[in-house]
């Protein structure tokens, strides 16, 4: 890999370019049972495929930092500290985690659609995890309520979504125009 002197500004457009993709997912939803049905996931995916477990973080960081402010980049044009601590908020937080454990798929080693799919699943794990657990608290529900609404309606569809950010990084990674 050589070294570009633009190369570090490559890959914070990449990153601002990632989260403004995220509160496009935002805006791209469904409600369902409280818990809406978002891109979101597929472009947590993809920051962490895309950029790493660094900067696909920052990316879902960045997108959060929007939301806590005040601009209505989560789901429904909702922002601020109360979207973060209801129902969804744990979500929220898990593609913080979900673009951590993708952008494993990436480093240390090369690219390969094995790495980005089991990083990928560990991904969505972590998504689940938190979001469910914060829903049965917010909710105060119990597991089995909690997993009826915040994961059996959703998984399936977010498994396409995995299939299709991996999908998505090889091609970009293969024609060379994902950031290096």
């Amino acid at each position: 890999m050589t070294y570009h002197p633009l190369s570090f500004l490559h890959r914070l457009v990449w990153t601002a370019l990632m989260a403004a993709l995220l509160a496009v997912g935002a805006y791209m939803h469904f409600p369902l049972w409280g818990v809406p049905f978002s891109m979101q996931p597929l472009f947590a995916l993809l920051a962490g495929m895309l950029l790493g477990p660094a900067h696909g973080s920052a990316a879902v960081a960045l997108y959060l930092v929007a939301g806590l402010v005040g601009l209505p980049v989560f789901a429904g044009g909702k922002a601020g500290l109360a979207v973060l601590i209801g129902p969804t908020g744990g979500y929220l937080f898990g593609f913080l985690v979900c673009a951590g454990l993708a952008g494993l798929a990436v480093t240390p080693g090369p690219w390969t659609w094995r790495r980005g799919g089991l990083w990928g699943l560990a991904g969505l794990a972590g998504v689940y995890l938190l979001g469910v657990a914060q829903l049965r608290l917010v909710l105060d529900v119990n597991w089995s309520k909690a997993l009826t609404i915040g994961f059996m309606p959703f998984i399936v569809f977010d498994l396409v979504k995995l299939a299709v950010a991996v999908t998505v990084a090889d091609r970009l990674r293969a024609k060379g125009l994902a950031p290096s």
